[in-house]
């Protein structure tokens, strides 16, 4: 082998393991390391019948009043991942949702699909100081926009204190597609188990599919016995094994 293979090939296992080393620390450990961590949560296991509804995207100036009605006539609580450019045009959505009782948490300040860890913390910082001049809370929970995430991004929210929550698998209405009033009644009701966290949006484009499904499906959970809770609720309720 000539010196300039040598040369060739040495160059190329170093290029090869550079990528390797940057791919590896922005890379997804997986669902188990980061439950064990418990710096990332997807739902949590327990035999007592209460749920977390979630909502992303809001307040939307039309949608999340009429979901806080709704969600006032059945005495349930939700947690709110709000976005924090929301948050500045209706001070007034974010203040009801906490006054009524309602848990807040952060989604962003402009709900970036894409964005560096520098970046990430910036918008988290501007929307939990929004939230806490319009409420003086400060948010703890974080969700990742369009749940994607890397250990870079996962590391960095749980540096400044946060603690992320996706969902239950099994629980993703898609109301965002506007599939149909049926479809997302049916998505919730033929797969709720205690523990779970349903991820619905308050927010982001025409949600009245959401706000019709949430009148059929609340009622319907509530006679079978559901509890409907914040996050922070589910954490504290006494049993916190993440569920396999």
């Amino acid at each position: 082998m000539t010196r300039n293979n040598i040369l060739f090939l040495t160059a190329c296992v170093l290029i090869i393991s550079i990528f390797y080393v940057g791919f590896s620390n922005a890379a997804d450990k997986g669902r188990p390391y980061y439950e064990e961590t418990g710096q990332m949560l997807w739902d949590i296991k327990t035999e007592e019948k209460i749920i977390a509804i979630t909502f992303d995207d809001g307040p939307h100036p039309k949608y999340t009043g009429e979901i806080l009605d709704i969600l006032a006539k059945y005495d349930a609580k939700a947690t709110f991942f709000v976005i924090g450019e929301n948050a500045e045009k209706h001070p007034e959505l974010v203040l009801r949702e906490y006054s009524e009782g309602h848990e807040l948490a952060n989604h962003t300040y402009t709900h970036p699909f894409k964005t560096s860890v520098k970046k990430l913390e910036k918008e988290l910082k501007k929307t939990n100081n929004i939230i806490y001049s319009i409420t003086g809370f400060y948010p703890v929970l974080y969700r990742p926009v369009g749940g994607q995430y890397n250990d870079n991004m996962i590391n960095a929210a749980a540096k400044n204190g946060y603690k992320v929550v996706m969902w239950s698998w099994h629980q993703d209405t898609e109301d965002w597609k506007r599939p149909g009033v049926k479809r997302i009644v049916n998505k919730v009701l033929k797969s709720t188990e205690p523990g779970d966290v349903i991820l619905f949006h308050d927010g982001g484009g025409n949600r009245a599919q959401t706000i019709k499904a949430l009148e059929e499906i609340l009622p319907e959970l509530q006679k079978q016995g559901y509890k409907f809770v914040t996050i922070s609720e589910l954490i504290d309720s006494g049993n916190q094994e993440v569920k396999n």
